[in-house]
């Protein structure tokens, strides 16, 4: 696994673990909260989509633990950390339109329930964590961050919404029915709990429910947040 990033702003070192199920905000929140940081960002939830792309690609049965191992092991999976150009490859073909589509989305938690390959890419997780937390400092989104990638955090936030909002939302960026979206949500809710925790906070998370605010009071509200856990105030870029 390879990374790119870009420099940080040396007010802020560390780590920030941001946890919660589809349409919480996450992703927004995590690149802004990033940006605003200076920090570099990762997005765990793509690293799966992109080993999910690989396997689909293999032709390898889903079924196939050890089939579907060996081709996430065969390919190169390679992701940026700028929250401002995230772009991620597999074996230096540019993915990230693919990733998104349909088809992944439907097998992406039957590759994500397989230990090997979760193993696999949280070792990956945790070197760019670590290559990370003492230059640029990183802000790093997904499901089990805070407790299982990044347990060492330094402020894990776990972010939640009303289960019609997070609908709304997803329709309105996929430009689907929101029931029928509301349902995929509880769908993938349900298949990812058999492997990760996604509607439960870490226990020393801080839970912020995104239902009601915008993005930038939610991103203001995390920086506060980290003020008070680092004892000072936080420099912003």
């Amino acid at each position: 696994m390879q990374t790119d990033s870009k420099r940080a702003d040396e007010s802020f070192r560390g780590v920030i673990a941001v946890d919660g199920p589809s349409g919480s905000g996450k992703s927004t929140v995590s690149k802004r909260l990033a940006g605003a940081l200076g920090a570099g960002y990762l997005d765990t939830g793509a690293m799966y989509r992109a080993a999910t792309w690989a396997v689909l690609r293999s032709g390898a049965a889903l079924t196939d633990p050890a089939a579907v191992t060996a081709a996430v092991h065969a390919a190169e999976l390679t992701i940026t950390t700028d929250p401002t150009a995230v772009a991620v490859r597999v074996d230096g073909q540019p993915v990230d339109a693919e990733i998104r589509g349909e088809t992944v989305t439907a097998a992406v938690s039957a590759v994500s329930a397989v230990p090997a390959v979760r193993a696999e890419l949280i070792a990956a997780q945790r070197r760019i964590i670590d290559a990370a937390r003492d230059t640029t400092g990183i802000v790093v989104e997904g499901r089990d961050i805070g407790a299982v990638v990044a347990p060492d955090a330094d402020l894990k936030v776990f972010l939640t919404a009303d289960a019609t909002e997070r609908a709304r939302r997803r329709s309105t960026e996929n430009a689907t029915a929101l029931a029928a979206t509301q349902a995929d949500l509880h769908r993938r809710d349900q298949a990812d709990s058999k492997v990760t925790k996604p509607l439960e906070a870490a226990a020393d998370a801080v839970t912020v429910d995104t239902t009601h605010d915008p993005i930038d009071a939610v991103v203001d509200r995390l920086l506060v947040l980290l003020a008070e856990r680092d004892g000072a105030r936080v420099e912003t870029s």
